[in-house]
């Protein structure tokens, strides 16, 4: 009886988690694609802010460790992600009031330690409200795709009317929609804690030729894509293109990306040989795409051309996180894709940045494009050799068993 009493209750909205994501994607969105105007605006250059943006991708390889341990330590997602909002709501003030280029870096080593995991949690967010329920994390991760969309056009018309200084308000005022968005939320689950995973036999794992040659490989192809995330708005400035356009650009980038992983979900076969072929051809659409921004003229051209975001980063990301998944053994494909994230937009968010900042200073937007082709182009015959090597030699997945005997008999 209590079983049909418990199946009559009814069951929490989840509303609010869906207007959460759309909230928390529109407001990174804003810093993501406005605030290098701000701080040009505030009389940095682009080294400047290549090196000042540079700190987001660096201080995450120790912020999402750290709020990951303690997510799963305290079994409070909801908690810690309150946490981190109110940190980056508090500090971002300081950021935007700060009158120094001194206390600027000091204040945002402080917000990307906040700020930078923040994606990341609200994936497991979701996954703890969706775990054995009929919902899907796609259908709730859309509306983060949604809300990067449209806030990043309507805030590039906003800006236009109310100028670039007054970046402050808006972010802060969707912030704290999204804050109260995740106050609205039933009360979440603590979840079972779950197994330790050995770490014993990873580090032989990951000196897997093959892994090390994605990974690597990966990086070369991420640098120039950093690159464009940071100074693309800059670019579109220096064409003489408004805030609109380059909210409109943020836009074209991003709207189909859901439809993007539904084609590859349903097409690309679970085959190791056909994966890398797939990140070869992305890593050629990547070169095409550079050279298209290097031979723009127009700004409106540098928008239509980001539709090919949604294919290039978008396809890469959803096939290299499938290529973990074949190339670790199960127990280990968590750790893998920590590292595969990390070293693509940890390293190469770090090495982008800076890089991008140096070229873009001393040789102008068209040179960084064409480094971006150069070495998209290495990435493209790179992925090709693995396929043709996967295609004539095969590959056998690690035994996880031969590597803890070795370990083990090594400790003797």
């Amino acid at each position: 009886m209590s079983n049909v009493q418990n199946n009559l209750k009814p069951k929490p909205s989840l509303t609010s988690l869906k207007a959460f994501n759309f909230l928390i994607y529109g407001t990174m969105v804003i810093f993501t694609s406005f605030f290098q105007l701000y701080l040009q605006d505030a009389g940095m250059n682009k080294l400047e802010i290549g090196s000042l943006m540079a700190l987001g991708p660096f201080i995450s390889l120790f912020a999402n460790p750290f709020w990951a341990f303690w997510s799963d330590r305290l079994h409070n997602t909801k908690r810690i992600l309150l946490m981190m909002m109110a940190g980056t709501l508090l500090l971002i003030q300081f950021v935007f009031h700060a009158s120094t280029y001194n206390t600027v870096y000091l204040t945002m080593i402080l917000f990307f330690f906040f700020q930078s995991p923040m994606f990341s949690q609200s994936n497991s967010l979701i996954l703890g409200y969706i775990t054995d329920t009929k919902h899907q994390f796609s259908s709730f991760r859309l509306w983060g795709s949604i809300g990067w969309a449209v806030t990043a056009i309507a805030a590039g018309l906003i800006i236009d009317k109310i100028g670039i200084s007054r970046l402050s308000f808006l972010f802060t005022g969707i912030l704290f929609l999204a804050i109260a968005a995740v106050l609205l939320m039933p009360t979440l689950k603590r979840s079972a804690e779950s197994p330790p995973v050995r770490l014993r036999g990873f580090g032989r794992l990951v000196t897997n030729l093959y892994f090390v040659a994605f990974i690597v490989l990966g990086m070369i192809v991420s640098v120039p894509n950093v690159m464009n995330n940071t100074f693309m708005s800059l670019y579109i400035t220096e064409l003489g293109g408004s805030k609109t356009i380059v909210g409109l650009a943020v836009f074209l980038s991003s709207f189909l990306e859901i439809a993007v992983f539904i084609l590859f979900d349903k097409f690309i076969k679970r085959k190791l040989s056909t994966l890398i072929g797939c990140l070869a051809l992305v890593s050629v659409l990547f070169s095409l795409r550079w050279t298209l921004m290097a031979a723009a003229t127009h700004p409106i051209e540098v928008a239509l051309i980001q539709i090919l975001q949604c294919i290039t980063f978008g396809g890469y990301f959803y096939v290299g996180t499938q290529v973990v998944r074949m190339l670790m053994p199960a127990p280990y494909i968590s750790s893998g894709q920590a590292v595969y994230t990390l070293t693509w937009s940890g390293i190469s968010g770090v090495v982008g940045s800076l890089a991008g900042g140096w070229l873009f200073q001393n040789f102008g937007g068209e040179a960084m494009y064409r480094i971006g082709v150069t070495l998209s182009l290495m990435g493209a015959a790179g992925f090709g050799l693995m396929w043709y090597w996967i295609r004539v030699q095969g590959y056998k997945q690690p035994s996880i068993d031969k590597h803890i005997e070795e370990d083990t008999d090594s400790m003797k």
